[in-house]
């Protein structure tokens, strides 16, 4: 090789070098610190040994299926006999005592409550323990301000969530948390000062929380003991009014081709089912649903997921921006599970990670925004439809979130045995992934970048969906109740 060509080849390389340099600029890897079941914070809000609240140490990371869950997920927390899992009165009296006032304006301000506000909203909060490796926005307390940093908290933590379901508080150090903002598959997950990488962690398993649209009467949790015994915990309460389910009791898949995501989403929560996906992005409200795996008359357990395999409306991460890659396209004729994944089969394992039952027989009340709540403003700006647990009775007129785009369907509902054919593409732009020849694809715009820019080396995840297929469980002749 001449000095000539061996010059023009370092050039080359240097040119492309520079190129993905940019693009890795424009969506770099979130830093993420983990936070160990049992490690203690460095700058906690209130002392870890004051008995502030249990972890449970035994608790494994359960599959998922979508990156992003929402609030109301059925299954997506757990909980145990021995509910006093976080002592709510003792960290309100810590946080009205006039000496810890300055503390108190901090924490507040995170959760954009006054200080007077605290008892009250504490009251609304409801605790739980993480049934999965959960992404939050954490914060410290140094030098009398609350300090953010995104971190991934390990299942069996012990938090309190708030009426739509998001995480608010970790009980045992009294951190108030909020939602994780960044893209879910572009994180950097850093194991120090003590929090080893624990048994069981799985990338795939990392998930997000976002708000349920609609406020909560009560949760639908899976004992971490237990896993057959389900316990509705109204919301407010700390387990002195839980009853129990059984969660084996199997329930039937409706039908939902041709309706939205938002409002097939809906109608599995009110099944006790979780809707699942492909990827990291999340369907877009308006998206059709064409078909779904398992099909409908499909008996599942509580909490398992249903694939939906959706057309048109674009996807969103989990910050409720579009996403750096396509939307998975619809399979071709016959198919019922989305491309470049590996969906679970009938009785696959979802949020619950056993067999089902259905919770109690109250219904949900209208949501609304009491005085001091953070609500909506709080929350990252996310599509309001994902997976949700079970609403024990649908109320007489269940609210439906607005589609985020496209429009919803007004036709019946097709058999999802046999989906129709998909509807064209609803943009120009080429998509990210190449799709099978059979099903057109669809885009999502690129993100803007996470909450922090700068990229870290140590466990990163990419956009790859979770592969791992749950153990197979088959359908039931017993029809739901």
């Amino acid at each position: 090789m001449t000095l000539r060509a061996f010059m023009h080849r370092i050039a080359v390389l240097a040119i492309f070098s520079l190129l993905l340099s940019g693009c890795e600029k424009g969506n770099p890897l979130t830093v993420v610190k983990a936070v160990a079941v049992g490690v203690p914070s460095l700058a906690p809000f209130f002392e870890e040994n004051s008995g502030l609240g249990r972890d449970a140490t035994t608790v494994r990371s359960q599959p998922v299926q979508g990156s992003l869950q929402q609030g109301d997920t059925p299954g997506l927390y757990g909980g145990s006999k021995q509910p006093t899992i976080c002592d709510v009165a003792k960290l309100e009296r810590f946080l009205t005592d006039p000496r810890n006032h300055q503390k108190a304006q901090a924490w507040a301000g995170v959760l954009n409550i006054g200080t007077e506000e605290i008892p009250e909203y504490l009251d609304r909060l409801t605790p739980v323990l993480l049934r999965h490796d959960t992404l939050v926005k954490n914060h410290d307390y140094k030098q009398e301000k609350a300090v953010p940093y995104n971190s991934l908290l390990q299942a069996g933590i012990s938090i309190l969530v708030d009426e739509q379901g998001l995480p608010a508080v970790k009980c045992s150090c009294g951190n108030p948390l909020r939602p994780f903002e960044g893209d879910t598959g572009r994180i950097s997950v850093q194991f120090e000062d003590g929090n080893k990488k624990w048994a069981g962690y799985q990338r795939e398993s990392v998930v997000a929380v976002k708000p349920a649209p609609r406020q909560l009467a009560r949760i639908a949790l899976v004992d971490v003991r237990e896993p057959a015994r389900g316990i509705n915990r109204p919301v407010g309460s700390t387990g002195e009014k839980d009853t129990t389910f059984n969660t084996k009791k199997r329930r039937t898949v409706p039908d939902l081709a041709g309706t939205t995501f938002a409002r097939a989403s809906r109608k599995l929560i009110d099944a006790g089912l979780a809707a699942g996906y492909a990827g990291q992005g999340v369907p877009s409200d308006g998206a059709k649903v064409t078909a779904t795996d398992p099909p409908a008359g499909t008996e599942l357990p509580f909490g398992q997921y249903v694939m939906l395999t959706v057309a048109g409306g674009g996807t969103s991460t989990s910050g409720g921006e579009a996403g750096p890659t396509a939307t998975p396209p619809p399979p071709p004729s016959g198919a019922k599970t989305p491309p470049k994944s590996t969906p679970p089969k009938s009785g696959s394992s979802g949020p619950s990670g056993s067999s089902g039952g259905r919770p109690g027989e109250s219904s949900s009340p209208p949501p609304s925004s009491p005085s001091g709540r953070p609500g909506a403003s709080s929350s990252p700006p996310s599509s309001s439809t994902a997976p949700g647990s079970p609403s024990p009775e649908k109320s007489s007129s269940p609210p439906s979130p607005p589609p985020s785009t496209g429009s919803p369907p007004t036709g019946a509902p097709v058999t999802s045995s046999a989906p129709p054919p998909p509807p064209p593409a609803t943009t120009s732009a080429p998509a990210t992934r190449e799709p099978p020849s059979s099903g057109p694809a669809t885009t999502r715009p690129a993100t803007s970048p996470p909450a922090m820019s700068e990229p870290a080396t140590t466990e990163p995840v990419t956009s790859e969906p979770a592969t791992t297929e749950p153990a197979t469980d088959g359908p039931s002749s017993t029809v739901a109740a």
